[in-house]
């Protein structure tokens, strides 16, 4: 196993269990894996995991970092459709009085995860303007938020918190001052830029979940596999909405899908559109040449703006919050979080999708893309 993982260049990993005790590193663990870690090393491996599982349900870890060097996981953490979470220790053991009514309802455990937790946000309009104060209102510990643009007027109908003053004003400044002036304690940073700019890259890799709130096909097909590579949940919200001559011929729909390795991805869902994410890149960075393209017809280039209505918006950030607590408690079943939902105000109906993986899909059904974790370029995506 130690040469294979040298040679593919992956991290072997061990468990064991203490069926009778709670999960810890015995002298006898040390013992044994100092040999082992000695061997890895000396096989040529990049390093070591190890965890322990105990017979009470706790879990523990540690990573070897070379033959005699070794570092205690703080956090291990088991992703699907229902996330667990196993801290070595709280950062913080306090109860929060305005968290309580939660509590009654989750029990403190609840409260404690969420205040560990590192939640980015992609996209701060109408949809990811709820979604981060409704986080912060649960006591999410931490929250990142990525838009590259400002408010301007059109943002008064659906960003919560914009005032008029605000237009020209970042929107992840003007979330973050929100947030802030509840006064609930959690940490805001901001990153006034796109998705796939470099800075971004440590924040995203250290979220534990990330919620997709852009309409933006490159941003889509960033965070989407992101969810494979790294094992980090995501949690991505879409409208369509579409003006009809008559009164009676809206189509008015709301997209919540979660992505998680093992399920199918938002190529195989059919809701990332690969060829406007070309278009889109070149509309950002080499505008003229958009513009000379579209002109030729060889893009299809960005129509009129897409109808929006506050209340739809914040509705499906609602629903999106709501997977992420079904990952922690399971309150809608022992599968968590739903794999697509879609909800169809004008047909006063909810569907379930049961999408399918493609054989051939090189982000869900690919060895080389689930759990690679660190690879260059990131996330494997050339250009």
């Amino acid at each position: 196993m130690l040469g294979d993982a040298a040679i593919r260049g992956k991290v072997p990993a061990i468990f064991h269990t203490h069926p009778g005790s709670h999960a810890f590193f015995s002298d006898q663990d040390d013992a044994n894996e100092l040999e082992l870690a000695r061997t890895a090393h000396l096989k040529g491996a990049r390093g070591l995991v190890s965890i322990v599982l105990g017979g009470d349900g706790s879990v523990c870890g540690r990573i070897w970092h070379g033959p005699d060097t070794y570092t205690i996981a703080h956090t291990v953490q088991i992703v699907g459709g229902r996330y667990q979470r196993h801290q070595s220790h709280l950062a913080e053991n306090i109860v929060h009085h305005h968290l309580d009514r939660q509590r009654r309802l989750f029990g403190q455990v609840f409260n404690d995860n969420l205040s560990s937790l590192r939640v980015c946000i992609i996209g701060c309009g109408g949809t990811g303007s709820p979604v981060a104060l409704l986080l912060a209102r649960l006591g999410v510990g931490h929250i990142f938020l990525v838009d590259k643009d400002v408010i301007d007027e059109t943002n008064l109908n659906r960003v919560h918190g914009a005032r008029r003053d605000d237009i020209g004003r970042p929107k992840v400044d003007v979330l973050k001052r929100e947030i802030e002036l509840m006064g609930v304690g959690s940490r805001v940073e901001v990153a006034q830029d796109w998705i796939n700019a470099p800075r971004i890259r440590d924040a995203l890799k250290a979220s534990d979940f990330v919620f997709g709130c852009t309409d933006d096909n490159t941003g889509r097909i960033l965070i989407n596999r992101l969810a494979h590579f790294y094992g980090i949940p995501v949690i991505d919200v879409g409208l369509r909405m579409i003006a009809a001559a008559h009164q009676h011929g809206r189509d008015l729909n709301g997209r919540v899908t979660t992505l998680i390795p093992g399920r199918p991805c938002l190529i195989c869902g059919g809701i990332v559109n690969a060829t406007r994410a070309q278009e889109e890149e070149l509309e950002r960075n080499q505008p003229d040449e958009f513009q000379r393209r579209k002109a030729e017809a060889y893009v299809v280039g960005a129509g009129d703006p897409a109808p929006a209505v506050v209340t739809f918006t914040t509705e499906m950030a609602s629903v999106a919050v709501n997977e992420m607590i079904a990952a922690i408690t399971g309150f809608h079943g022992a599968d968590g979080m739903i794999t697509t939902r879609i909800r169809r105000w004008h047909a006063r109906d909810d569907r379930f999708l049961n999408v399918r993986a493609r054989e051939s899909c090189p982000v869900c059904q690919s060895d080389d893309s689930r759990g690679a974790g660190d690879v260059s370029p990131f996330l494997d995506m050339a250009g």
